[in-house]
């Protein structure tokens, strides 16, 4: 298979002009100097050294410089500090692609002839070589002129490529890892050569003052120290050219592909993610650290525990001390005697010592301890890998599209996949048995039978898939990272790359069974295969290896067996099977994105505007610049639609979408441009709608009307309340309630589905498909003390609770699911309590001098948002607030309608009714006037459903009270107000 490359990608193109254009002005020419060579004799020849030479100024630089900016949309530089020279590419788009090209169209325009490509790792040099060979034949093409052009992986025991480099008349390419040229006192490139004719082979390099191409030089430049960027400067480079999509330092950027731009273009493929949720499995203590932390002398852990919310447990994240007891911190009695130990800070020794019952503990940052069996879920998520593989092949067979599946799985640890006996024999780890263990069941299964006809199950199973680790001198997989300190690393890695990059072409043919990858830290940047389009992440994708390293490995568009590049998301979407839920992966990828590419998501900078075609006085289109956006930038801040930062405001977004965006008439010409670039910033992620808060008035006329007053002195009154039961039908009662409870799962897992939209304004997850449940089996659960545990949520007697669970005829439910079982019980009694309360309460009125004054409608300060509140006429408020846009605003615009309806109050939160279950706060006060002079006086409920005369609801239960209460103050007045549930004006009318 040969793979087909695309000559003329508008984006590419323009990455690599927006380089080009920096040396406009510079003529073709090349530098001469000596290289001398010595023979065994003694005798000394001197050859001519051939370097790239630059002729213009620093100004002609910046003048060019600025141009390509202003043309890219880009802020511009105002002095040029060096000769760094900054392109930001998403992963995915063609970076490697697109700094080649530029060598030969630097060549062609200037003559330049030699570069040096420094990359961080082997990976990415072992990559940078295979698309040199792979993209010989294409560039000798296109650039006619080059042919003959060399190009080596630098050897530190070759020195000769070194010298030939330097003399060579033909175009030069030398790439080079960072790690074998940033140690003088190690690396040969600093040290006198026979090969080189007893010149150090730097004094050769420096002498050609080649055009560095640095790849990845957040990790190329060495942090703090520097050792990366001083031998970049030992070079003596005519000017550094620097590619990636996670830039540190931004130097003089001359053109900007981000991750917004790329999904927005469909550059890459889109990103779905299944992610895995764990429902009812809280029967076991869980602890997951975080991350630890000094604050201001303070030391604390972040960690994950599932704690008691209300009747539910849910995950969450804490701040924990040395000391803390995790049964308070989490309301739940499965952590009793979980106690935190020593908390250690700092960068690599970041850990907590959690004391448990017969023991401790030590976790490091990622390490979990309790919650679901780990090689459960793993299963579920390689089979819902393959599932998703598979489905993906029938899809493309449905399609047309001779398009080979891959998938990828990052994995924790080596021996899970690959084991060795004391021989060196290897072995199938787990991963490797649960793969092809799920693998035959789904291949036999009938909705694949067309995958796999004439196919021996047994044999295909083990070679669809294989591992990809480093590689040691044993010719053993390792999960050895490969580091620049540590030569053996680098070896072991090299050995794993070399087979790596020789299978890329061959893993993208249907030839190879090869569908399935397993790999630990070897594929990362440098291996993009761009037909994988399932990542499995089997290990925490915290700092070891974030969302975007992981995906990246995935993002480019597919090939088919022609070696053409397939487009469209409707072919190219990545699925991440992730073990959280897709809306904390957004979330956490926007996160990276903002902080690797800079990208502030929902800003808006001064020369954003800065490209926006304007028509000139020679009728040509010029940019706007970048004076004129600035001044744009500040008319929006004074307008408020932005702050001081640029951060969109939702009054913006209201403009947009309303299109009353007023500006001066001097941008009249320009606004449907500057439209368009204000609704790809201001972006999709519209947190909340922060309208103003406005105070709202008392309508005197109806407050003080007599009508009002009539109304007001029939429900004002307070009352007080005791309650009668009867406790053995409470228990009795209460055993029926769990018996009849819904049935108990045991712990269940799920996927969801949903789509990543990447966009200015931020990523946004949308749902689009949710699995059907898997049932895990736990059969290492520890059965909690539930007495304790229900006495503390329902506070009944323990004699109680051991009547009720031994009269529940559900015990067995108890082993099944420990925790969703208590909770099963004590919801049900609560819930039966609150009904005993309800049937027994019996209220009685105070007295004359106990009720709500009228007084406190003026007193009592009410407010609401516009958004939420509907301007009235008949209210004793000027305006309605209201909490539901559906019943309470229909039914405030009924009442205002409604002829029969003389005045009203929604009745504001002081109104109060108390109850065993907390106050109660009916909704509203109406006077209903009937053929012309008879009066109806009621306190009406509005709800949208019917579930409110369910006393097992707490809402409901406290609607019973409420009746109970305006039934005791109907027995002191004639013609009293009424407690009447309604959903519509139409409802009350009914009533006589």
């Amino acid at each position: 298979m040969k793979l087909h490359f695309e000559d003329n990608l508008d984006y590419q193109l323009a990455a690599i002009r927006a380089v080009a254009d920096i040396f406009k002005g510079q003529e073709r020419n090349t530098s001469l100097f000596s290289v001398s060579k010595t023979y065994d004799k003694g005798m000394i020849e001197s050859d001519k050294g051939i370097g790239n030479r630059l002729e213009l100024l620093d100004d002609e630089l910046l003048e060019n410089l600025n141009y390509i900016q202003l043309r890219n949309g880009l802020r511009p530089t105002e002095s040029l500090t060096s000769g760094d020279f900054t392109v930001e590419m998403e992963t995915g788009t063609g970076k490697t692609y697109v700094y080649l090209r530029t060598i030969f169209e630097l060549n062609k325009q200037y003559g330049f002839k030699k570069f040096v490509i420094v990359v961080p790792s082997v990976a990415i040099k072992e990559g940078v070589y295979k698309t040199l060979q792979i993209t010989r034949d294409h560039f000798e093409n296109l650039y006619p002129e080059s042919k003959g052009y060399d190009y080596f992986s630098y050897d530190s025991s070759k020195m000769g490529q070194v010298r030939n480099f330097a003399t060579s008349p033909n175009v030069q390419i030398m790439v080079v890892t960072v790690g074998a040229i940033n140690k003088k006192d190690v690396n040969n490139l600093y040290k006198e050569s026979e090969k080189t004719g007893g010149d150090k082979p730097i004094d050769l390099v420096k002498n050609t003052h080649p055009v560095i191409i640095v790849d990845e030089p957040q990790s190329v430049d060495g942090g703090l120290k520097g050792q990366g960027k001083k031998a970049l400067e030992a070079m003596n480079p005519l000017c550094t050219l620097r590619y990636s999509a996670t830039h540190v330092d931004k130097h003089h950027m001359v053109y900007r592909l981000d991750a917004v731009d790329a999904y927005e273009k469909q550059l890459v493929k889109q990103i779905e993610v299944a992610s895995l949720e764990i429902d009812d499995g809280y029967n076991k203590p869980y602890v997951k650290l975080i991350s630890t932390q000094n604050k201001r002398g303070v030391i604390s852990a972040k960690i994950e525990v599932h704690i008691q919310s209300g009747i539910s447990i849910r995950p969450e994240v804490i701040t924990v001390q040395d000391g803390d007891d995790l049964q308070q911190e989490t309301g739940r009695a499965i952590y009793e005697n979980f106690r935190i130990g020593t908390i250690n800070c700092g960068k690599g020794n970041q850990s907590i010592e959690l004391n448990v019952p017969n023991g401790e503990y030590v976790l490091y940052p990622d390490d979990e301890i309790g919650g679901v069996n780990q090689d459960d879920i793993k299963r579920l998520m390689i089979r819902r890998t393959i599932k998703e593989h598979l489905d993906k092949e029938l899809r493309f067979v449905a399609l047309g599209h001779r398009v080979k599946v891959l998938s990828l799985f990052f994995i924790d640890k080596v021996e899970f996949y690959r084991q060795y006996d004391a021989d060196g024999n290897e072995s199938k780890g787990k991963y490797a048995k649960i793969f092809e263990e799920e693998y035959r069941k789904l291949a036999h299964s009938g909705d694949y039978h067309t995958l796999f006809k004439g196919i021996d199950l047994e044999s295909d199973a083990s070679e669809v898939h294989n591992g990809y680790f480093s590689i040691d001198k044993k010719g053993k997989l390792t999960d050895t990272a490969e580091s620049e300190s540590n030569q053996v690393d680098r070896d072991n890695a090299e050995r794993a790359y070399n087979l790596i990059m020789r299978d890329k072409e061959k893993l993208l043919s249907f030839e190879s069974k090869l569908k399935f990858i397993f790999s630990h830290s070897a594929l990362r940047e440098g291996w993009d295969n761009p037909n994988v389009f399932q990542i499995c992440v089997l290990r925490d994708m915290g700092t070891k290896l974030a969302k975007r390293q992981s995906i990246g490995r995935g993002l480019r568009l597919c090939v088919n067996q022609d070696g053409q590049r397939l487009r469209g998301f409707n072919v190219n979407t990545l699925t991440v099977i992730a073990s959280e839920s897709y809306e904390l992966f957004a979330e956490a990828l926007q996160k990276e994105i903002e902080e690797d590419a800079g990208i502030r998501f929902g800003v808006i900078e001064k020369h954003q505007f800065a490209n926006i075609p304007v028509q000139g006085a020679d009728e040509e289109l010029h940019p706007l610049g970048f004076k004129k956006s600035e001044e744009l930038w500040h008319i929006l801040k004074a307008k408020e639609f932005i702050d001081n930062n640029g951060k969109v405001q939702d009054t913006l977004r209201t403009a947009l979408k309303e299109k009353k965006l007023e500006l001066p008439e001097e941008f009249n010409p320009e606004l449907d441009a500057i439209y368009s670039v204000l609704r790809k910033l201001a972006g999709r992620l519209d947190i909340k709608n922060a309208d103003d808060r406005i105070m709202i008035k008392p309508n005197k006329a109806r407050l003080l009307s007599p009508e009002f007053q009539e109304l007001w002195e029939r429900i004002k009154h307070k009352t007080t309340y005791r309650v009668d039961f009867d406790n053995e039908k409470l228990i009795q009662d209460c055993a029926k309630s769990i018996l009849e409870g819904p049935p108990i799962p045991k712990t269940r897992a799920r996927f969801r589905n949903a789509n990543l939209a990447i966009g200015e304004g931020g990523i946004e997850a949308n749902e689009k498909a949710v699995s059907q449940y898997t049932t895990i089996d736990e059969s290492d659960i520890e059965l909690p003390d539930i007495l304790t545990d229900l006495q503390d949520k329902t506070q009944l007697t323990r004699k109680s609770i051991v009547r009720i669970l031994t009269s529940c005829r559900r015990l067995n439910d108890f082993k099944r699911n420990p925790q969703e079982f208590i909770q099963l019980a004590a919801e049900a009694i609560n819930r039966t309590k609150r009904l005993a309360l309800v049937e027994g309460i019996k209220y009685r009125r105070i007295g004359d001098g106990y009720y709500y004054a009228q007084e406190l409608f003026e007193k009592e300060e009410l407010t609401g948002y516009l958004k939420n509140t509907v301007e009235v006429q008949k209210s004793v408020y000027e305006r309605v607030v209201y909490d539901s846009a559906g019943v309470e605003q229909k039914f405030a615009q009924a009442l205002e309608k409604n002829e029969s309806v003389k005045v009203y109050a929604k009745l504001p939160g002081w109104f109060k009714v108390p109850t065993p279950l907390g106050t109660y706060n009916p909704d509203w006060a109406v006077l209903v006037e009937k053929d012309g002079h008879e009066k109806l006086y009621l306190v009406v409920e509005t709800k949208g459903s019917l579930w409110w005369d369910d006393l097992r609801h707490r809402e409901g239960a406290k609607i019973k009270c409420g009746k109970e209460h305006f039934s005791v103050l109907a027995e002191y007045a004639d013609n009293p107000a009424r407690f009447i549930k309604a959903k519509t004006v139409e409802d009350i009318l009914l009533y006589d």
